[in-house]
C-alpha cells in the first residue's frame, strides 16, 4: 500500500475489525494495524465484524458468519470498481473518484438492498443506516454513490434513491454518482454509499430497521479460511486469490 501510494496510485484500504469473542489482544493488534495502515493509504474503510451480530440470522453457523464478513468486503471493493469500470446508465470518470478518495483519511461504507415496489427507498435507507457503519454518514462532504439494478431499474428509482442520500449528507457535498445495470439483479436494487470528510455520530441510536444479511452462495473459494496476517488484519479469500470480479 505504501509503495502504491508513493508512485501516485489511488490507494484504498478495506479492512475489518475482529469480533469481540476473538479477544482483546487480537482487537488491540487490529487497532494497531489500522493505525499503521491509515497513513499508507488515501482512504481507509473499516468495517466492524461485531456489527454482523445485529444483522446475521441467529442460526447462522460461525463459518458462514465469517463468509458473510468476507462478502461484505467484496461488495465494498466491487462497488468502487463497478462505478468506474462497468458501463452503465450513468458513467463516472476515475478522476472524479480520485477527487473524493485521494488523501481522504477514514471513510464509511454502507450497503443496502431493496426489493418490491419501494425497493429504491428501502435500499437507500438500509445503506445509510447499515449496522455495518461505525458511525453515521450525516454531514459527509464527499460521497461515492453506486446504484445497481437489473434491466427493470427505472430513472425514477435512481432519482428516489439519490434524493435520500442527498438529504443526509452536507448540502455542499461533492457527490460522485453512478448507476449500473446487472442483469442478475432483476427485482432488486443494491445501493453502495462510501462517505468521506464527515463528523459522524454513533449508529446505536438509529431506529431504522434493515433486513438481515443473507448467506453468500457457497463456492469452492469461499471455503478457504481467511489468511492471518500480522497486526491482526484478515485478508479475505477473494483478495487472496486476486480473482477478477464476475460480471
Amino acid at each position: 500500500a505504501e509503495v502504491a501510494k508513493e508512485i501516485g496510485c489511488l490507494t484504498v484500504g478495506v479492512v475489518t475489525r475482529p469480533f469481540t469473542f476473538e479477544g482483546r489482544r487480537r482487537t488491540s493488534q487490529a487497532d494497531e494495524g489500522v493505525g499503521n495502515l491509515q497513513s499508507r493509504v488515501d482512504t481507509l474503510i473499516v468495517i466492524p465484524n461485531n456489527q454482523l451480530l445485529s444483522v446475521a440470522n441467529p442460526e447462522m453457523p460461525m463459518q458462514e458468519a465469517f463468509r458473510v464478513a468476507d462478502d461484505i468486503l467484496r461488495q465494498g471493493v466491487q462497488g468502487i470498481s463497478d462505478i468506474i469500470t462497468i458501463p452503465g446508465l450513468i458513467n463516472v470518470d476515475f478522476a472524479d473518484v480520485r477527487a473524493i478518495m485521494a488523501d481522504a483519511g477514514s471513510a464509511l461504507m454502507g450497503i443496502g438492498i431493496g426489493t418490491g415496489k419501494s425497493r429504491a427507498k428501502e435500499g437507500a435507507l438500509a445503506a445509510i443506516s447499515s449496522p455495518l457503519l461505525e458511525s453515521s454518514i450525516e454531514g459527509a462532504k464527499g460521497v461515492i454513490l453506486n446504484i445497481t439494478g437489473g434491466n427493470d431499474l427505472t430513472l425514477h428509482e435512481v432519482n428516489a434513491a439519490a434524493d435520500i442520500i442527498y438529504e443526509i449528507v452536507d448540502p455542499n457535498a461533492n457527490i460522485i454518482f453512478g448507476a449500473v445495470i446487472d442483469e442478475r439483479m432483476q427485482g432488486e436494487i443494491r445501493i453502495t454509499a462510501i462517505a468521506t470528510g464527515f463528523t459522524g455520530e454513533s449508529q446505536s441510536s438509529s431506529k431504522t430497521q434493515v433486513r438481515p444479511v443473507e448467506r453468500p452462495p457457497s463456492t469452492p473459494d469461499s471455503k478457504l479460511e481467511p489468511e492471518k496476517k500480522q497486526n491482526g488484519l484478515d485478508i479475505p479469500p477473494f483478495l487472496q486469490q486476486r480473482r477478477r470480479f464476475q460480471r
